[in-house]
Order: structure tokens, then C-alpha cells, then sequence
């Protein structure tokens, strides 16, 4: 019994400076210009749902995404992992264009918005708009995040934090592999359905 305890006492010790950490304001980032709409959750869901131009979600089956995509695009975007840092050729990319969802084409950001985070990962100061993202809280972490995904065929694209530059203070780290880059100029592709 007192291994018991002192494994259930270790345990508090080592857990106790996570619960500040826990308690923190864990609001999902707001975005800095979208006319009101409110937090990043509130954009990427409410403007999809309503009016003109809303996204359409696809309702594709695992099977049929697995077939069109490699193994690794397939994981990130469909099971929620995560590419190594500094792995893919879109952290290099320097060229005007814009960057789709490798899975469905959807346009996702324009590389006006791509900066130089020092993360390994490609980041933007936005989507290229906001109804084409849907979030949704992650805790896989432990501490939480807001992910974001396509909002036509939900994949996981990446998270967004508050660390970005001026004036947004927002980062949308992506994973590249979820991604494909068109230069511009070039068209974009038609969507996958």
C-alpha cells in the first residue's frame, strides 16, 4: 500500500505545474479583420453554413481518398497526423500563387499571406477566406489548440496559433504535405467531388 501511495503522491507532484497551464484563457485565436464575425471557429463554420458561396462538404469515403492520395498525405489529412518539420519543399516556396488542399483543391491561402515562422512548417497570416476552413478544439497535446481543416473534405490541414506577426498576431501553421502549391498564372485545378 505505501507504493500505492507514494506513486499517486509522485504523481500529483509531477502534475501539479500543468494545472496553471490548464486554467489559462484557452479561447481560440480572434481573427483581427472579418467584419465582426467573431473568433476563428465562429468564421470557418457560421460562413460556411450561411448565404452565397458557402462550401459544400464532400462526403467521400477513407477508401476513395486513400486511393488518390500518397500514404503520407493520406495520414495527415484524414487521420489527423502531423508531417516532420522541416520536410517539405513548400517552406522554400518563395513564388506568388496559391495554396489548395491536396485532397479536394479547395483554394486555402494565397502566399501573400505565407511568412517565415521558423517552425519547419509553411505558415500564413490567413486563409484566403475564412469560409474555407472549418476549426475545431485539439487536445491531443494535452494544453488545448484550435485545429483547422478544408471545409469541403475536412482534412486536417493544421493549427492555429497566436504567435503570428503584426497586425493579425495569427499563424496558421500547416502541414505541407496536406497542400499543393499553384504558381500564379497558372489555372487552378477544378475541384474534386
Amino acid at each position: 500500500m505505501q507504493r500505492r501511495t507514494l506513486l499517486q503522491g509522485l504523481a500529483a507532484v509531477l502534475a501539479a505545474p500543468l494545472l496553471p497551464a490548464c486554467a489559462r484563457d484557452d479561447r481560440p485565436p480572434r481573427l483581427a479583420s472579418t467584419g465582426g464575425a467573431g473568433n476563428i471557429a465562429a468564421a470557418g463554420t457560421q460562413a460556411t453554413a450561411a448565404g452565397r458561396g458557402a462550401i459544400v462538404p464532400l462526403d467521400k469515403p477513407a477508401s476513395e481518398w486513400k486511393a488518390l492520395l500518397s500514404p503520407a498525405a493520406y495520414a495527415v489529412l484524414f487521420e489527423e497526423d502531423t508531417e516532420r518539420a522541416g520536410s517539405s519543399p513548400l517552406n522554400a516556396q518563395k513564388r506568388p500563387g496559391t495554396y489548395i488542399c491536396a485532397a479536394c483543391f479547395l483554394p486555402l491561402f494565397d502566399a501573400a499571406h505565407k511568412f517565415e515562422s521558423g517552425t519547419g512548417w509553411p505558415s500564413f497570416t490567413r486563409p484566403i477566406d475564412p469560409r474555407h476552413v472549418g476549426t475545431k478544439r485539439d487536445f491531443k497535446l494535452i494544453l488545448p489548440r484550435t485545429e483547422y481543416h478544408c471545409a469541403r473534405c475536412g482534412g486536417h490541414q493544421g493549427h492555429i496559433f497566436n504567435d503570428g506577426p503584426r497586425p493579425r498576431g495569427e499563424r496558421w501553421c500547416n502541414n505541407g504535405v496536406a497542400l499543393n502549391f499553384v504558381p500564379e498564372g497558372d489555372a487552378l485545378p477544378a475541384l474534386r467531388s
